[in-house]
């Protein structure tokens, strides 16, 4: 694997810290950027260099990472006029957003890196915090074509797999869907295991039931072990999810189980469950 790019890293939440520490095993020089800078000290102890700006950043790297919460964080990094990423040139640089935004973001900065002679790929991942420490996401890519290859292996780095799926936004809209089925399957078992509870079958037995047969996928066996405990830590907070089918809506989905779908994580949202985990919404639904 070829590790001569100089990579910058913005955003070091729950997902960004793993994946950055993958990309410093993998032998990678990288930088990073976090409004709160404590939360930069443990990976520059590993071998991290800090900046003090996203203008630093682009300065001294030629790919950029954002991984960041929201559309609205994304945009001001990019805006930013005295500090953002096209606060000075960048002019042959690659900028890969891997955070999970509208379609409409995706395509609107996409242009933006256009104006500023700067090459876009748009990177949202399925997966959450495990896959990102594993180094096993799958990483969903948009974008010309040649900047992909520029930057496979970053990827190659964080995921298990990338997949190519067109120009900027539709990788978007791909992580939209992806986490539709999610918020299905989970709204799925969390229905399933409290009607079965209701009718005298445990968690434990309807749970088995579940995982041994023809219905159990990854996520169903993942979430189990919440389930069983009733402890939802958050390895996908539901405020994101809930986020995320506001965004699908907006984007047109509107199939016969999307709105139902966002009404209930959106009590769970309101119920106080935001913070934990997507598998709260069984404590909603109780």
């Amino acid at each position: 694997m070829s590790t001569n790019l100089k990579l910058g890293w913005i955003g070091l939440g729950n997902m960004g810290n793993p994946m950055v520490r993958n990309l410093l095993k993998a032998g990678f020089e990288v930088t990073v950027f976090n409004r709160s800078k404590d939360k930069e000290t443990p990976l520059i102890e590993a071998g991290a260099t800090s900046a003090n700006s996203p203008q630093e950043v682009i300065e001294n790297c030629d790919v950029v990472v954002t991984m960041l919460s929201n559309d609205a964080a994304v945009k001001e990094i990019f805006e930013e006029k005295t500090s953002g990423l096209f606060s000075k040139s960048g002019s042959g640089k690659t900028i890969i957003n891997m955070s999970t935004v509208a379609p409409d973001t995706s395509r609107y900065l996409a242009r933006l890196c256009e104006e500023h002679q700067i090459a876009f790929v748009n990177a949202p991942v399925s997966g959450s915090v495990k896959p990102a420490e594993d180094g096993t996401l799958v990483i969903i890519v948009g974008g010309q074509p040649e900047a992909y290859e520029q930057v496979k292996p970053v990827f190659e780095a964080l995921g298990k797999t990338s997949i190519y799926v067109g120009v900027a936004g539709v990788a978007s809209s791909a992580k939209l869907a992806i986490n539709y089925l999610l918020g299905l399957n989970l709204q799925g078992l969390a229905e399933t295991v409290l009607f079965a509870e209701n009718n005298g079958v445990s968690k434990e037995d309807m749970l088995a039931i579940v995982n041994e047969g023809a219905c159990a996928n990854g996520i169903t066996k993942i979430k189990s072990t919440a389930i069983l405990n009733d402890s939802f830590p958050a390895a996908f907070a539901l405020k994101h999810l809930v986020k995320d089918l506001k965004l699908a809506n907006e984007a047109g989905l509107t199939s016969p189980l999307a709105q139902p779908l966002l009404t209930s994580y959106s009590k769970a949202l309101n119920d106080g469950f935001g913070e934990e985990d997507v598998m709260a919404i069984i404590k909603s639904l109780k």
